[in-house]
C-alpha cells in the first residue's frame, strides 16, 4: 500500500531547512576559532636555550603554542544555505562549503639571553602511522570454523610484539621535514619576526617547518652582532631539530631587505654551503657601502637617504668617514658587511630578487652573483616589474610560485 505525502510549498521549505546543517559547524567542530598571537615586547626574565627548549610567553614563562589565523587573515565567513523558493517544485542542490585550513602550531623560544634574541616556530603536528599487526604464529592461526589452519606452523613471528599479547609492529618514524628560517627587514633599525607570520603559515601548508627570528638592532649593537644573532638562531634550530621533526641538513634561509643581507651573509660567510641548503633574498642590501653611496646622490629617494643613515648606524662610522682613509677598524666592518667579499666555492646556492624600480637596486645582487659565479656557486637573480621592495615582492603573482619551486628543489 503506497502512502502519498502531500506537502505545501511553505511546508516543503520547512522540511528541507529542518535537516540543513549550518556550514559554519563544519569548520568549528574540531577546535575553537583561532585568535591572533600577540607580539612579545617585554621579557624581563629571558631564558637561555637548552637541549629541550620550552616556548616562552610575553613574560618569559613557558606557554602553550597559540593558534592564529591562516594565510588570508581572518577566516572567511561560512556561506549561508540558500532556502528553496516557494512553489518552485525544483530540486534543491547542496551549496559548496569552503573550509579554512587549520592554522599551524606556533611558539616563541629564546635562542640567547637578550630580549631581541627570540625566534617563532610554526609547524604542523605529524600524525604517526598506525601500528600494523604482525602475522600470527601457527599456534594462533585458525580457520573460520575454529579448526586448525591448513598450514600450521610452530615458528614464532619474526617481528617481536611491543608488549605481551600485543602483536602490532612498531610504526616507522615519520620522515623529517625541511625548514625555512626567515629574517625580517627594517634598515637594521626596526622590524619584527611577526611580520612573517602569514607567509610562514602558507609555507607550513607545503610541508615546511618555518622559523622567524628577531636579531639585535643597530641602535644597540654594531655590526657584526646582527650576523652573529642570525647564525645563533640557525644553530638553535639545528640543535633542537627533533623537537619539530626537522631535518637539520635541509634548512633554507629567507630574508628581505636588511634581513636579506643577513641571509646572504649566512650563505657566504665561512662555509655557508655546510650551514644551509640555500638562500632566498628579497631586495637584499648585499653591499651596504654601495647603499651609502646611492643615498648621497642628488637624485636619491627619501628611502635611499634613510638607508644611507642606517648604514652609518650599523657600521658605526660617521658620515663622510667611510673612505679608504677612515679608521681601519671601521673599514674592516664595511668590507665584512659586504656579502660579496665572502664569496667562496663552498657557499650556498642563492635566489636573489629585486623589482625594476626597487630603491635597493638589482645592482646590489648582480655584484654578489658575479662573485659567486666566479667560484662556481649556483645563483639566480630575478628582476620583477614595478617598484616593490622586500616582502612586498610577494604581492607579485609570479614571485611565490618561483620561491616555492626553488625551495622544493633545494630541499629534496
Amino acid at each position: 500500500m503506497r502512502k502519498v505525502l502531500l506537502c505545501g510549498a511553505a511546508f516543503a521549505a520547512t522540511c528541507i531547512s529542518a535537516v540543513a546543517v549550518p556550514t559554519g559547524a563544519l569548520a568549528t567542530t574540531t577546535e575553537p576559532t583561532p585568535t591572533p598571537t600577540g607580539t612579545v615586547t617585554v621579557e624581563p626574565s629571558p631564558t637561555v636555550p637548552s637541549a629541550d627548549p620550552r616556548p616562552t610567553g610575553p613574560t618569559g614563562a613557558p606557554s602553550s603554542p597559540t593558534p592564529s589565523p591562516g594565510d588570508s587573515g581572518t577566516p572567511d565567513a561560512a556561506p549561508t544555505p540558500t532556502p528553496p523558493s516557494a512553489g518552485s517544485g525544483s530540486v534543491v542542490s547542496a551549496q559548496g562549503v569552503m573550509v579554512t585550513p587549520r592554522p599551524p602550531r606556533q611558539a616563541t623560544y629564546a635562542y640567547g639571553p637578550g630580549p631581541r634574541q627570540r625566534i617563532d616556530a610554526y609547524w604542523r603536528p605529524v600524525t604517526a602511522p598506525k601500528k600494523q599487526r604482525a602475522p600470527k604464529t601457527g599456534a594462533e592461526q585458525r580457520d573460520r570454523d575454529g579448526g586448525p589452519s591448513a598450514t600450521p606452523s610452530t615458528t614464532p613471528s619474526a617481528t617481536p610484539s611491543t608488549a605481551p599479547g600485543d602483536r602490532r609492529r612498531d610504526a616507522p618514524a615519520p620522515k623529517a621535514r625541511p625548514a625555512v628560517l626567515m629574517l625580517h627587514g627594517g634598515y637594521w633599525l626596526r622590524g619584527d619576526k611577526s611580520s612573517w607570520k602569514y607567509f610562514a603559515r602558507r609555507l607550513t601548508n607545503q610541508g615546511f617547518v618555518v622559523f622567524a627570528a628577531n636579531y639585535r638592532l643597530a641602535e644597540t649593537a654594531e655590526w657584526p652582532a646582527q650576523r652573529n644573532d642570525a647564525g645563533n638562531a640557525l644553530a638553535f634550530v639545528k640543535k633542537n631539530a627533533k623537537r619539530w621533526n626537522v631535518d637539520p641538513e635541509r634548512v633554507v634561509v629567507l630574508g628581505s631587505s636588511a634581513g636579506g643581507m643577513l641571509a646572504t651573509q649566512l650563505g657566504a660567510y665561512g662555509e655557508g654551503g655546510e650551514r644551509v641548503r640555500g638562500v632566498i633574498a628579497l631586495s637584499p642590501v648585499n653591499t651596504p657601502y654601495l647603499a651609502y653611496q646611492d643615498g648621497a646622490r642628488p637624485t636619491a629617494s627619501p628611502a635611499q637617504r634613510r638607508l644611507r643613515g642606517a648604514v652609518t648606524e650599523l657600521i658605526r662610522c660617521a658620515a663622510g668617514s667611510t673612505g679608504r682613509t677612515a679608521d681601519p677598524s671601521c673599514w674592516r666592518r664595511i668590507e665584512d658587511a659586504d656579502s660579496a667579499s665572502h664569496a667562496s666555492a663552498d657557499d650556498a646556492p642563492m635566489l636573489l630578487m629585486h623589482s625594476v624600480g626597487d630603491f635597493v637596486p638589482p645592482a646590489q645582487s648582480t655584484a654578489l652573483a658575479s662573485a659567486l659565479r666566479a667560484v662556481n656557486v649556483p645563483v639566480t637573480v630575478r628582476t620583477i616589474p614595478g617598484d616593490a621592495h622586500g616582502s612586498s615582492l610577494l604581492n607579485d603573482p609570479n614571485v611565490y610560485p618561483t620561491i616555492l619551486s626553488w625551495l622544493k628543489a633545494r630541499t629534496r
